[in-house]
């Protein structure tokens, strides 16, 4: 095991901290500039989303050495060429194997999806569907030089309480935009009452209406659809593991409870669990739970991660051994609130590198 380098001693609040935030900053003030820090430093990534300037670029004092890092290109989780580089524990314990669900999709999960050698069906936009009598909207990121000889990986980035599908888009679908290549079709569902309840399962048959509506108009690998998100948008994304395991390859939650249900919860399902020790909002305990439900689906071995200590403002991975075959767990505790992009004390936005990692080993 091997702990990231720590930084300073900083608090983050919760992202719903800056809304009715008045902040007066004087000449020379350093007690202003630190508040206004501690206001910005956990939803700078959703207020600039990296098309202008790298977020961490805000901070006061500056704790980038290398202020040509702060370039046109830089993003959350790729200022530093995607992210921290962490170790992992492991009790070395073999793994066992067994055979993949099978998918339920409208083709042969070998091959690609309906859409597949046509012309495509949808463009990228804002779209509308109408699923059980509700009106439900989503945006759709389709390639650029879309290929539809090309089966894609299909992303969907799911929003957190009071967020929306625009929010998701601006944040490019959790950092996961810019490290992609091209090589994905993203997807931003909106929820009802800006959230993800799932009553009677609504939100899960509305991500089922969205698989099938994308997979029937573009070229989408069956095999490779993921889904991830924060607070409420990782605990829809939790619910999907549950109740659709054939579907999904793999999920990443970051900050999530158990919110919109887990119906079925027994099938293994690879799982990125992303939470603070320090978290107000979802007490970690909480994305404990989550995660050892799927410790106990994939058989992997159990055992108490080490995490990261308070105020030392990095993050410790852990991936679990004895999982079975192809059905990953790892788990990444940080010193940190509610954030959906936490960031350790050297200035890394470390979780986009760490899901994009977790979901390409899959093929």
């Amino acid at each position: 095991m091997v702990r990231v380098p720590s930084g300073a001693n900083e608090s983050q609040p919760s992202l719903g901290v800056l809304n009715k935030a008045n902040i007066l900053i004087q000449v020379g003030d350093r007690a202003g500039l630190d508040q206004l820090r501690v206001y910005l430093e956990p939803v700078a990534p959703f207020l600039m989303t990296g098309s202008k300037f790298c977020p961490r670029c805000l901070a006061f004092p500056v704790t980038i050495p290398d202020r040509r890092r702060c370039s046109s290109q830089c993003i959350p989780g790729n200022c530093d060429g995607g992210g921290v580089t962490t170790a992992f524990t492991s009790t070395g314990v073999p793994t066992t194997t067994t055979s993949r669900p099978g998918s339920t999709a409208t083709s042969n999960p070998g091959s690609g999806s309906a859409g597949c050698g046509k012309t495509p069906g949808l463009t990228s936009g804002t779209k509308s569907i109408t699923v059980n009598g509700k009106t439900r909207q989503y945006v759709i990121k389709i390639p650029d030089n879309y290929d539809s000889n090309k089966p894609y990986k299909l992303i969907f980035g799911l929003h957190w309480l009071s967020g929306s599908m625009n929010d998701v888009v601006n944040g490019q679908y959790y950092g996961l935009l810019p490290l992609s290549n091209n090589g994905v079709i993203f997807v931003a569902p909106n929820g009802l009452n800006s959230g993800w309840a799932n009553s009677g399962g609504e939100d899960v048959a509305f991500i089922d209406a969205l698989v099938s509506t994308v997979e029937a108009g573009l070229c989408v690998n069956p095999k490779l659809r993921f889904a991830t998100g924060f607070s409420y948008g990782g605990g829809m994304s939790y619910s999907l593991a549950c109740s659709r395991a054939n579907i999904f390859r793999a999920v990443a939650v970051i900050a999530g409870a158990e919110l919109s249900g887990c119906s079925g919860g027994t099938s293994p399902v690879p799982y990125l669990g992303i939470h603070g020790i320090s978290d107000s909002v979802l007490n970690i305990s909480q994305g404990r739970s989550l995660r050892d439900k799927f410790v106990s689906n994939n058989r992997c071995t159990s055992q108490s991660p080490p995490e990261p200590a308070k105020g030392s403002r990095s993050h410790i991975k852990t991936v679990y051994s004895g999982c079975t075959l192809d059905f990953p767990v790892w788990w990444i505790a940080h010193d940190g609130d509610h954030v959906g992009t936490p960031q350790d004390g050297n200035g890394q936005y470390w979780a986009p590198g760490e899901t994009w990692t977790f979901f390409s080993q899959f093929s």
